[in-house]
């Protein structure tokens, strides 16, 4: 899903609003103007400076200092402007948030400026009002004692893209006045008018934020992502601003929804659903097949029709185009799909195959499974053990390092057959047919963490689960151990989470294994709002968190 609204124009933002107010940008520094955006507004009265000064009230300070016709006026003028600014500074006190806000964007890499029309003496003494940072902090301090003009001219922020050695287009330039947009967009950078809940705007300015505690959010959306699935929260902050009008979406884009259902006016739902293979290359058309089949699976759909997109690097030779073609066909007959159309492509934009599969397929409206029909006292079921095909694929991905690590050929060999079970379809159907099932997830990319987070998010309720509990195959916790990875934030197909009402679990367990299919009872749905907790020896335990997937690591 892309976002490209361009220019913001006069309300401030919320954090609730930056997403969806963005242009898109990329950053790597931040310049911060200084009196009234770092430091509190109003420590300087600039009325009496200029009736000190003789400045007329519409002019700007240092401007009309400029204009004065004689070097020795010129002078004295600057002497008492330095005493009205060192005598504001030394009762100055920070801006709520600034040092927060300092503190936490050095955190995240970022260079840091200051670009200010205030003396450098001033700002050392404003800064000894300051506990949690200093000058030192900031990578430069571009002063009016520099030899550059002044905002709104561009001229300093030109020097600080050249002394920080960062792209003027990859800045971002903060500050609570007119001069401060002016300068940013004469430079070309990203400009925030800081309002300090004045109601201040500028329609030129490319962000309005009313409080420093409102950047965060903001410079956020200019820093580069991860591999991986997008973060949950940005997910929802994007979702949330969008609306499905149309009443026969009957399931709708959201976290841990795999799948959306169409009302087709009859007794029939279609259900469609569309994943990337991203890491695989060996047998990646099976497991494009088989991940899609497997979130169809999870709504209770019989999975039927499959579109696919093929995306080759160059050099990429005929045979192994065929290959996967095959694999595809193949995947599709096993399991009863009808490989019906798509796209192929060999192209410079990825460095080793992509294939995103696009999966539908029909479901009776009664047999639509909706994770919000999960309530409190539903106990989670998990098949089979966590990262089957995470097992999979680095014992395929990466054989030679595991055998250089100590594992032998077959050991090694039985890893790769993981690749065997990464289907759910035959725990799916058996759940449906047992009946009292509230909620079934497919565990993809981010692992059985992941994967119960979204069901919790899915479901509106809280999640307990024993961690005691959780399966795990020998041949999992060698490999993960071996390339020091944590199963429980490796990707898992195989294995389905189903939600069960707590008298159906003796009933579903039973068949389950009569078919040979291992599963294990390892939490319950709680009160208390969407959350996961963990209970490792009887006692809580925070639930693990994954940015990313631990395969991300190797890859």
């Amino acid at each position: 899903m892309a976002l490209q609204i361009c220019r913001f124009d006069t309300n401030t933002l919320t954090n609730e609003e930056i997403n969806m107010s963005i242009k898109p940008f990329r950053l790597e520094a931040v310049l911060f103007d200084f009196d009234g955006t770092l430091t509190h507004p109003g420590a300087l009265d600039f009325s009496r400076i200029k009736s000190a000064l003789g400045c007329p009230a519409e002019l700007p300070i240092l401007e009309y200092i400029e204009s004065l016709p004689d070097i020795v006026q010129q002078k004295e003028a600057m002497t008492v402007l330095d005493r009205f600014e060192e005598k504001g500074a030394a009762h100055s006190r920070p801006n709520k948030g600034a040092e927060i806000l300092v503190r936490n964007l050095k955190a995240l890499d970022l260079k840091l400026g200051i670009i200010t029309r205030n003396s450098r003496r001033s700002i050392e003494l404003a800064f000894e009002r300051f506990e949690g940072i200093g000058m030192s902090d900031f990578d430069l301090v571009i002063s009016r004692d520099d030899p550059v003009s002044p905002k709104p001219s561009a001229e300093g922020v030109v020097l600080a893209s050249r002394k920080l050695g960062v792209d003027v287009a990859q800045m971002m330039l903060v500050g609570d006045y007119i001069f401060d947009v002016q300068a940013g967009q004469n430079a070309g950078t990203v400009t925030v008018l800081l309002s300090n809940g004045s109601g201040q705007v500028d329609e030129t300015a490319d962000y309005t934020v009313e409080k420093l505690e409102d950047l965060e959010p903001l410079v956020r959306q200019g820093l580069p992502l991860q591999p991986g699935k997008l973060p949950h929260e940005l997910l929802e902050q994007f979702l949330d601003e969008f609306t499905v009008a149309d009443p026969s979406v009957l399931v709708k884009p959201g976290i841990g929804e795999d799948t959306a259902a169409i009302d087709l006016k009859g007794a029939e739902v279609l259900v469609l659903t569309s994943d990337p293979i991203t890491f695989a290359t060996d047998a990646i058309g099976l497991y494009a097949v088989a991940v899609n089949a497997n979130d169809m699976a999870t709504s209770g759909a019989v999975p039927a029709w499959l579109l696919t997109t093929l995306l080759f690097p160059a050099g990429v030779t005929p045979s192994e185009i065929g290959t996967t073609m095959q694999e595809l066909h193949d995947a599709c007959r096993e399991w009863g799909i009808t490989l019906c159309g798509g796209h192929t492509e060999i192209t410079d934009a990825v460095s080793r195959p992509v294939v995103v599969g696009t999966m539908a397929g029909t479901v009776k409206k009664n047999g639509l499974i909706d994770k919000r029909s999960m309530k409190p006292g539903d106990r989670l079921l998990l098949t089979k053990g966590i990262s089957v095909e995470g097992t999979a694929i680095l014992a395929r991905e990466f054989a030679g390092q595991l055998k250089d690590l100590g594992m032998g050929d077959g050991e090694v060999e039985r890893c790769r057959n993981f690749l065997c079970h990464i289907s759910i379809l035959p725990e799916a159907k058996l759940a449906v047919d047992c009946g009292g099932v509230t909620s079934m997830h497919d565990i993809t990319e981010g692992g059985l963490a992941t994967a119960v987070e979204e069901m919790s998010a899915a479901g509106n309720c809280g999640i307990v689960v024993n961690m005691d509990a959780i399966p795990l195959f020998p041949e999992t916790e060698q490999v993960c151990r071996l390339l020091e990875l944590d199963p429980l934030g490796l990707i898992g197909s195989g294995s389905l989470l189903i939600c069960c009402r707590q008298n159906g679990v003796d009933a579903m367990v039973s068949r389950m294994n009569e078919a040979g299919i291992a599963v294990t009872c390892i939490g319950e749905v709680v009160k208390g709002g969407v959350g996961v907790e963990g209970v490792k020896e009887g006692l809580p335990v925070p639930w693990p968190r994954f940015e990313v997937d631990e395969i991300t690591r190797l890859f």
